[in-house]
């Protein structure tokens, strides 16, 4: 097999590892516990960057709940979201260590997905004091509560039904400003160049 098609098939496993760990509602913390991987090992395998042994592969698909088959079978039609129905009370939610901010995913993240959705619970005293910046594009829709979104130097305090679209390339961060513990709905878009979104909800809450 030559170099560039190593590249293409590291990619797409990459992408539907991500898929897959997206799909059960894990982080890249939960799957690196699970496998007994490095999560900075699965974060690359995950973009493309980095390939893995059989042994890991067997690991990660375990972690996974999925035979390794289910890595590496062809596909005969595109690995993109058809229709995909979610339920309210149907998905566990995710929580970030240490922060106690929670989330979980709604639609999205097929390999060739250009949406990803999720549903943030923001807590009432913590805040992400690291501004991110990466490509793509973002909206975010407050279901409940009151958010202070901080984007390129200028701030929006958004309220139940208001909802903010963000170029991710700005620096920006959010926090709950209110006095109960806040929900948003939040779309992603999946950059043009293929590259990564980075998940800031998925951050620590140290300072940045």
């Amino acid at each position: 097999m030559d170099e560039g098609r190593i590249n293409v098939v590291t990619q797409e496993l990459g992408r539907r590892i991500r898929a897959a760990r997206n799909a059960s509602g894990m982080t890249l913390s939960d799957l690196a516990g699970r496998a007994d991987l490095s999560e900075g090992f699965l974060s690359r395998l995950e973009r493309g960057q980095a390939s893995a042994s059989i042994a890991n592969m067997i690991r990660i698909a375990d972690a996974l709940g999925l035979g390794l088959h289910d890595l590496f079978a062809d596909r005969n039609a595109p690995e993109r979201t058809s229709v995909t129905v979610h339920r309210g009370n149907r998905s566990e939610f995710s929580e970030v260590p240490g922060t106690g901010y929670r989330w979980r995913p709604l639609a999205g993240g097929a390999p060739l997905d250009r949406l990803e959705v999720f549903h943030l619970v923001f807590p009432l005293r913590e805040a992400m004091e690291t501004l991110v910046s990466h490509p793509g594009q973002e909206h975010c829709l407050v279901l409940s509560g009151e958010i202070l979104f901080h984007v390129g130097g200028q701030r929006h305090r958004l309220g139940a039904g208001d909802g903010i679209l963000i170029d991710s390339a700005l620096p920006h961060r959010a926090e709950n400003v209110g006095d109960q513990e806040a929900h948003v709905v939040m779309t992603v878009s999946a950059p043009a160049d293929g590259a990564e979104p980075l998940e800031w909800w998925r951050l620590s809450a140290a300072p940045g």
